[in-house]
């Protein structure tokens, strides 16, 4: 019985982990490939990170992901861009964005 509710309690740990939430500002924020800011202006770079381990239990990749961009998506807001390109791989929960204000946005999709 022990077992079975530790490995549920991990797996929860797992597939949730922290939650991080989009700002109303944030939700207009798109995430493009670098190819597709040509024509945007740099507004500079930045850092997020969050746990990518919980009690020493590794977080499921795509969650960490998810939440990593949602923090840049917030980020980007703060600094009145409205478009992040993701500049590193992620690395021990952290990954960099360069943030972009995109004058000419039509036609971009939200990814």
């Amino acid at each position: 019985m022990k077992k079975t509710m530790t490995m549920m309690l991990c797996g929860l740990l797992i597939s949730c982990g922290p939650y991080v939430t989009v700002s109303h500002q944030g939700e207009k924020v798109r995430l493009l490939d670098k190819s597709e800011v040509s024509s945007c202006q740099n507004l500079g770079e930045t850092t997020v990170s969050v746990l990518d381990k919980v009690a020493f239990v590794k977080r499921e990749q795509s969650s960490v992901a998810d939440n990593l961009q949602a923090l840049a998506r917030n980020s980007a807001a703060e600094m009145a861009g409205d478009t992040i390109v993701a500049t590193s791989v992620i690395s021990d929960g952290k990954q960099k964005f360069d943030v972009y204000r995109c004058v000419a946005s039509r036609g971009l999709q939200r990814r």
